[in-house]
């Protein structure tokens, strides 16, 4: 298991990713989070191709916290089956990999 995660969800509105992006910073989940969007996505939902405009929030923690990360944004998420997935970091700068474990300190 890596040390740090880069964890995706979108959003279906900027409104929305920012308070996901806020509930997981302010919370020590995540150390940092940036908003891209909006994106176009295309995917299966369904039974159907559904095209879609959302927001892409990119977080980042630790390996102590993702669990804790997953579960709140799920349960803060609108849609039915939220988009998650945590990939991890397998090198960086040093500097920032112990500010972002420092940060996501359940302490803090």
């Amino acid at each position: 298991m890596a040390d740090h995660y880069q964890l995706n969800v979108t959003a279906s509105s900027e409104e929305e990713a920012k308070r996901l992006t806020q509930l997981a910073v302010s919370q020590r989940l995540a150390a940092c989070a940036q908003i891209h969007g909006p994106i176009t996505s295309t995917y299966w939902w369904r039974g159907r191709i559904e095209l879609a405009d959302e927001w892409m929030c990119v977080l980042k923690t630790s390996a102590d916290r993702l669990d804790e990360l997953i579960v709140a944004l799920r349960q803060a998420h609108s849609s039915e089956t939220p988009e998650i997935i945590a990939v991890p970091i397998e090198a960086g700068d040093a500097d920032y990999l112990a500010w972002l474990t420092e940060e996501t300190a359940p302490d803090g």
